[in-house]
């Protein structure tokens, strides 16, 4: 499945200035593509414009090609799984209740769960290590157990595209890489993952191309080592930043520095 959207104009009712304004951008089937950028610049509008919930005021949010303002949400619901940076949960669920609504778009408001049906929520309660969960309400999980019973939920949907807006936020460093070798291992298997993030290392690990966001503009489109160039992080997030190659990855590393060190390379 594919993203794009050209020249895209978001502007929220009462605000100044637009919240995206002239955005261009493509994710290719099978990308893992990261969404960068400080606070306020975007991200998260742009990811909610390419699911059709805010009003687009120019340009146009593509899936597969089509304006996503010509999709159903039934339609969108079976197609892409999405992980958002918040929820309430008004009332009581177990964590694999929580994971089974997953399987909500392809059920109906009928119909009950078949084999395939509990062979997927038992596969996605795995693959987020959260089996042991299961029989839990999820007002005592933690926001680290909660966030990956969320994951399994959009894994559980099986989508053809995954958009998730911080998705190792409250993780630990294990379950960080677990979700993102996850993440990187659903792209290689076809699947689209599009996501929003602060983490620039994690993100030029795992991502295949990345846009970098700035005031609601592209202030770079590319792959990580394209992006994550020292003097155009500097500019975006106004802070002394310097970049060098991982001699163990040869992946770009982001070192914030402290404010008047010198930025070296």
């Amino acid at each position: 499945m594919r993203f794009g959207t050209e020249d895209l104009v978001v502007r929220y009712a009462g605000s100044a200035r637009a919240a995206l304004d002239g955005v261009s951008m493509s994710v290719p089937d099978g990308c893992l593509y990261a969404v960068l950028g400080p606070n306020g610049s975007g991200k998260s509008t742009l990811m909610k414009a390419l699911l059709g919930v805010v009003r687009i005021r120019a340009g146009r949010a593509l899936v597969d090609g089509r304006d996503v303002r010509t999709w159903t949400r039934g339609e969108v619901a079976r197609a892409v799984g999405v992980v958002p940076q918040g929820e309430a949960i008004a009332f009581p669920l177990t964590a694999r209740e929580l994971v089974g609504m997953g399987r909500y778009p392809h059920l109906g408001a009928l119909r009950g769960e078949g084999e395939g049906d509990r062979a997927a929520v038992a596969h996605a309660l795995s693959a987020c290590d959260v089996t042991d969960l299961a029989g839990r309400d999820v007002t005592t999980l933690s926001g680290g157990e909660l966030q990956r019973v969320r994951i399994a939920r959009a894994l559980a949907q099986e989508p053809r595209a995954l958009v998730l807006d911080e998705p190792t936020a409250s993780l630990d460093i294990r379950h960080q890489m677990a979700i993102l070798e996850l993440l990187r291992a659903s792209a290689d298997s076809g699947m689209t993952v599009l996501v929003v993030t602060h983490g620039l290392d994690m993100a030029a690990r795992f991502a295949d191309r990345m846009l970098l966001l700035s005031r609601g503009s592209v202030a770079a489109e590319g792959a990580p080592a394209e992006v994550l160039r020292a003097e155009v992080l500097r500019e975006v997030y106004r802070w002394p930043i310097a970049v060098r190659e991982d001699p163990a990855t040869g992946v770009p590393r982001v070192t914030p520095l402290r404010s008047g060190e010198a930025t070296g390379a």
